[in-house]
């Protein structure tokens, strides 16, 4: 099964000093290469520190990352979800970068690799969650 890395898991791999870097970079180890995959939202917030497009595509091939777009039926779900989260109270006016994270992973049939279970159990719970 193909697996979306979440952003702060490969942030983990990057940072040396992470307390987790060990824990995720084996969990990457694990899949085939073909089967890990990101998406716009997860490059995107990969590209925020950084100076140029290029140090991020780097990271893609260090890590073996397969960029793939996220398809429109998951889009449809990403905003059904950002609407429970305002029925819910959430206070952020647009939607969240993990709703589209969780709804590609439900649309495509995908687990998330991430340490983030807040928002994908709550508004994604039949994804697969690989964590800690």
């Amino acid at each position: 099964m193909p697996v979306l890395i979440d952003t702060n898991i490969i942030l983990d791999c990057l940072q040396e000093n992470s307390q987790w870097a060990e824990w995720s970079a084996t969990q990457m180890s694990r899949y085939s290469p073909d089967g890990l995959l990101i998406n716009p939202m997860i490059y995107s917030e990969l590209c925020v520190p950084e100076e140029s497009h290029q140090t991020i595509d780097a990271v893609l091939k260090i890590f073996d990352l397969n960029y793939v777009e996220i398809p429109r039926n998951a889009l449809f779900l990403a905003a059904k979800a950002f609407i429970q989260y305002r029925k819910r109270g959430g206070t952020i006016t647009a939607p969240l970068p993990d709703f589209f994270i969780g709804a590609h992973a439900q649309a495509g049939g995908y687990s998330i690799m991430t340490r983030d279970k807040g928002r994908y159990s709550t508004y994604f719970p039949e994804v697969p969650l690989i964590m800690p």
